[in-house]
This record gives C-alpha cells, sequence and structure tokens, in this order.
C-alpha cells in the first residue's frame, strides 16, 4: 500500500546544484548578515518575524520582549525555522528570464529553548556584541528588572539547508550573439558617519565600537 511520505525539510526540491552542504559556509553566512526571519504558529497562525541573529557556537541566538507573543512561543518549544539570506550581486542577463541574483540563503529547523542565569546573560553579550563587536564592554550591566523583561531564546544549528547562487548570466545563444550588455553589478554594504543622539553631553566622544565600523 502506497504512504505520503512528507520530506524533510533540509531537503531541496528545486536548483539541488546549488546546494551546499558545508558547515563553514553556513557560519560564514551567519557572520554577513544581522537579520533573521523566524517563522512560527501561533495562536494557530502561521507568523514570521524580521528580528536580529546571532550564532553562538553551535547555536542560533534570538531576542526580545517577554510581552512578544511569538518570542514566548519560542520559549515554549514550538517547531520553528529561522530564514537569513545574503544579497551579494545582481545577475544583468540579456533576456528578462535569465535576470537574477547573487545570493546565499539558509533555512535552519529546530526549537528553541529560553537561556537563564549565567548563561542568559552571557548570550545578551554576544548579541550586543554581533550587533556593534566590542559594546558590550563599553555599558553597564543590565539589570535585574531589564533582565526580566528580555526573553533570549537559543536553537541547535543542527538542521538546516544552504542554497548558493553565483553563476553568471546563462543566456540563450542568439540573445549572447545580440546587442544587450551582459554581467554581474556587485552589492556593497557600509556604514554612513555617526550620528549623535540630540540629547548626547557635549564631550562624550564616539565609541571605539562606533568607530571601527565606520573605518
Amino acid at each position: 500500500m502506497a504512504t505520503n511520505q512528507t520530506p524533510a525539510p533540509t531537503r531541496l526540491t528545486r536548483m539541488t546544484d546549488k546546494a551546499v552542504t558545508e558547515l563553514a559556509a553556513l557560519h560564514a553566512l551567519l557572520e554577513d548578515v544581522l537579520l533573521g526571519h523566524v517563522a512560527v504558529v501561533v495562536d494557530g497562525h502561521p507568523v514570521a518575524f524580521p528580528t536580529a541573529v546571532a550564532r553562538d557556537g553551535e547555536r542560533l541566538l534570538v531576542h526580545g520582549s517577554t510581552g512578544s507573543s511569538w518570542l514566548r512561543s519560542l520559549s515554549s518549544g514550538a517547531p520553528a525555522s529561522v530564514t537569513v539570506t545574503a544579497m551579494d550581486a545582481v545577475v544583468v542577463a540579456r533576456a528578462t528570464f535569465e535576470s537574477s541574483f547573487h545570493y546565499r540563503s539558509a533555512v535552519l529547523f529546530g526549537r528553541f529553548t529560553a537561556l537563564a542565569g549565567e548563561d542568559k546573560e552571557r548570550a545578551l553579550d554576544v548579541l550586543v556584541d554581533r550587533i556593534l563587536p566590542g559594546r558590550s564592554g563599553e555599558l553597564r550591566r543590565p539589570n535585574k528588572r531589564e533582565l526580566a523583561a528580555t526573553l533570549i531564546c537559543a536553537m541547535p544549528i543542527d538542521q538546516w539547508s544552504l542554497k548558493v547562487s553565483e553563476r553568471w548570466p546563462d543566456d540563450l545563444p542568439e540573445d549572447v550573439d545580440g546587442p544587450a550588455w551582459a554581467g554581474i553589478v556587485p552589492l556593497r554594504h557600509g556604514y554612513g558617519d555617526p550620528v549623535p543622539a540630540p540629547d548626547l553631553r557635549d564631550g562624550v566622544p564616539v565609541p571605539p565600537s562606533v568607530r571601527a565600523l565606520t573605518e
């Protein structure tokens, strides 16, 4: 008797030639992106939320307010997925059908658990320093009220798929012989000059963590 089998969530069903299985490639992607989209079912409805993500060894960290319904669902162990994507270039083809991007995109699957105690406070430092390296050492320590109002959740990095697209335009021979230009246009990312807060006291210098972003 035939049975329906649900494929493993990490198995690619399209463009399998773009699959990358090296864990180092996933780590590199997670080092390049700050934003992920967390998908989870909340009160019977599927939702996806953009949030900061940080790799902490072999686990992925997210954080937010204890008042967040989606984060509370994650902390209870609800099945979840996290998508992270880096856009690296525009692929300019000779036909609209072949125009695309260079990208690296991963989906991670699993269940999050809420962190507590020293592990929670250390994970908060990891998240802060992922957004602004070195910043946690420039700030006062979070107090008990702030820690109590913050949920930090971790998910093991052990179920994932990664797809990388880095090809040249794949145009038809008749288009290659035509007059249209083809190639790639790399996407550049960077930071502008720091803008001080309106209530910043006179004489407070730009800290090393911020200067490092713009140098």
